[in-house]
């Protein structure tokens, strides 16, 4: 006897779910927003951790106190260390997926380092698989911490140009609170926000303070303070309207984010 195909009974029974006509009927539909009060704070390696006591200990004291007030999962970059496992593995000739994993590690043990900072406000480092326990891990009082590098590992996608990642740690953190219907998700770096070229070689760059996703790929800038590739999803965002980014030297610049204040750049979704 011939074998025949057997479907389960389904509205997609049959489709090839890749049809735009089929795309377009489930575009728009609500999604569930799993804590529509978190702010996703992402405090980035090479901007903040890498300078030391200085600026990390006055920050974590910040952000303590802000999450006795405010429901906040932080996230942490890598850094110089990462740069450096990354020119060692570019040197080497390591696929973009090596080099995620390797990249990887390093926002990791940043994780460790900020949750134990963060303990006496009930910091807890926690993994990837630990997303969907935060409803429960907020209730309790707990302040999370997790790793930015999003889990792609080996099956990170190939970049447009070379060999690096696309998809580093403000992609990871931008995905978490897209995943968990988040309300805001802020970048925490060494500058005042976006600026139309890097103002640290470059004096007299503009600075950008509103601006959409579009508008911002649309200027092909030659570098900015965050991933292109953070940019190019916000516009598909369901929860996310914007992303916010202030500097993290400043004390203050998260609480007024936090509020909605006009500080740092916003950068819109549409």
């Amino acid at each position: 006897m011939t074998a025949k195909r057997h479907d389960l009974a389904s509205k997609l029974q049959g489709e090839s779910l890749v049809r735009k006509g089929l795309l377009r009927r489930y575009d728009g539909q609500p999604h569930i927003r799993l804590l529509p009060e978190l702010n996703v704070v992402k405090i980035g390696g090479h901007g903040i951790v890498d300078y030391g006591k200085e600026v990390v200990l006055p920050l974590m004291e910040e952000i303590g106190e802000l999450s006795k007030s405010y429901r906040m999962l932080v996230v942490t970059g890598g850094g110089v260390r990462v740069r450096h496992i990354l020119d060692i593995g570019l040197d080497l000739g390591m696929p973009t997926g090596v080099l995620a994993e390797l990249a990887g590690k390093i926002s990791e043990q940043n994780a460790i380092m900020v949750s134990l900072l963060l303990s006496k406000y009930h910091g807890v480092r926690i993994h990837t698989a630990d997303l969907l326990e935060l409803p429960m891990l907020l209730d309790l009082g707990v302040l999370p911490v997790i790793q930015g590098t999003p889990p792609y590992g080996l099956f990170e996608q190939p970049p447009e140009i070379g060999s690096i990642p696309p998809n580093r740690t403000d992609t990871g953190a931008f995905l978490a609170a897209e995943v968990l219907g988040a309300k805001n998700l802020i970048l925490v770096k060494n500058v005042d926000g976006l600026y139309t070229e890097n103002p640290t070689t470059h004096p007299g760059a503009k600075f950008i303070h509103d601006i959409s996703a579009r508008e911002l790929l649309d200027l092909d800038l030659e570098d900015m303070v965050l991933e292109k590739k953070t940019v190019e999803l916000l516009p598909n965002s369901r929860s996310l309207d914007a992303i916010k980014i202030v500097n993290g030297h400043t004390r203050g610049t998260i609480e007024k984010a936090l509020r909605g204040e006009q500080v740092g750049t916003i950068i819109r979704a549409k």
